[in-house]
């Protein structure tokens, strides 16, 4: 039997049950939802879970008004909401009738954007908590190498990175690519062909780590740049890929203004490549960006409420993620060498910035000043570190 590994959101999961109504946690298929939600559930006096996919618990929602009102004194947990969004205006009425919070916690593999219904119906009621795959503050306390290079290897997927082997392991990320365009994408509704959700996913791993450019992406495909917008905003629901937006700053420097692209799970990345073993990805031209998007995905699992985008101007002065609060801003630089250098570009992005707290992320044993204002560390020392 594995082990349950705690899962950093639970502590704003309790919090939320005790200050809104409804709570949903959101985030791709198969990334622990479930399990988090019953190990959380096992501490509640009462609390019901039902899993919409079973066609025994949906049963239980003929009448969904009367489950609700016969089980008023519970906190019920509803998996794979998306199933049934004509759920929503019930819970609203069941929610305001018994003026209470911790009356729902629902589960979804869709953004608030694809369950609009909820976003509208619940609107006030209602709080969106995110859960990633597992990222590496979660597997152990001091992270070592070898835990790092796997996580990067199979990603974050807990069936992934708890496999017996690497080869199980990306046996495991292939089932799970062919499931999602196959299944998951046509349950949410959507007409796209599962042949071409697959071929822009594939198209987007060869585009990871670069800026996104829907005409020619759409030209290459031969749709319109509409159409590839659509494909784009659909995996990015779906917490398949993620959307990095450029900086927008007041400065006199022509910017670049369209997003990044990166797939949102390294092993997801490394199997849509065919790249089986970290001697296979070592080798790979996708090497140095697979780096940028594992750390990207694992700083901004733990970056709360701070603003992220990357900054690039057309003469290529650029910082690969910056990081707001308030007037606080901090530049990240990922580089995946053992002995990075800071480039001149990175230097006067600092400068048209003005940042004074610079980051170089690398694969490196310890942490070393780099000039003034920028330190060059690690991936585990920086989220240690790190002083949000």
């Amino acid at each position: 039997m594995q082990r349950y590994i705690e899962r950093l959101l639970l502590p704003r999961l309790e919090e939320s049950t005790k200050q809104v109504p409804v709570t949903a946690i959101l985030g791709p298929r198969q990334c622990g939802k479930s399990t988090l939600a019953r190990e959380f559930l096992k501490g509640m006096r009462h609390s019901l879970h039902l899993d919409l996919e079973r066609s025994s618990d949906l049963a239980m929602l003929r009448d969904p008004e009367a489950y609700f009102q016969a089980n008023s004194g519970a906190l019920i947990c509803l998996d794979e909401i998306q199933r049934a969004p004509g759920l929503f205006p019930i819970m609203r009425a069941i929610v305001d009738d018994r003026g209470t919070n911790g009356c729902f916690l629902i589960l979804g593999s869709a953004s608030p954007e694809l369950l609009r219904q909820g976003s509208e119906s619940l609107a006030g009621r209602i709080r969106y908590l995110e859960l990633t795959p597992f990222v590496l503050q979660e597997l152990v306390d001091s992270p070592s190498t070898s835990v790092m290079k796997d996580l990067w290897l199979r990603g974050g997927f807990p069936r992934s990175w708890l496999a017996p082997t690497e080869g199980q392991s990306f046996e495991w990320r292939l089932d799970f690519i062919q499931a999602f365009v196959t299944r998951d994408i046509p349950q949410l509704g959507s007409r796209v062909p599962a042949a071409q959700v697959e071929r822009f996913w594939q198209m987007c791993a060869h585009l990871h780590g670069q800026v996104f450019n829907s005409s020619r992406l759409g030209e290459s495909m031969g749709v319109s740049h509409h159409t590839a917008r659509s494909y784009l905003d659909l995996l990015h629901q779906t917490y398949m890929l993620r959307v990095l937006p450029p900086l927008t700053a007041n400065l006199r420097k022509r910017l670049i203004r369209s997003p990044k692209v990166f797939i949102r799970d390294s092993g997801l990345l490394h199997a849509l490549h065919g790249i089986r073993g970290f001697n296979d990805l070592l080798g790979h031209p996708v090497y140095g960006v697979s780096w940028e998007g594992f750390v990207l995905d694992n700083v901004l699992a733990v970056a709360g409420e701070w603003k992220a985008s990357f900054y690039r101007t057309s003469s290529g002065n650029e910082i690969d993620l910056v990081l707001e609060r308030g007037r606080r801003r901090v530049a990240i630089e990922c580089k995946a060498s053992s002995a990075p250098e800071v480039t001149r570009g990175f230097r006067q992005a600092l400068e048209d910035l003005d940042i004074a707290e610079a980051w170089i992320i690398a694969p490196v044993k310890e942490t070393y000043p780099a000039g003034r204002g920028i330190a060059v560390t690690s991936l585990p020392r920086f989220l240690k570190d790190w002083k949000r």
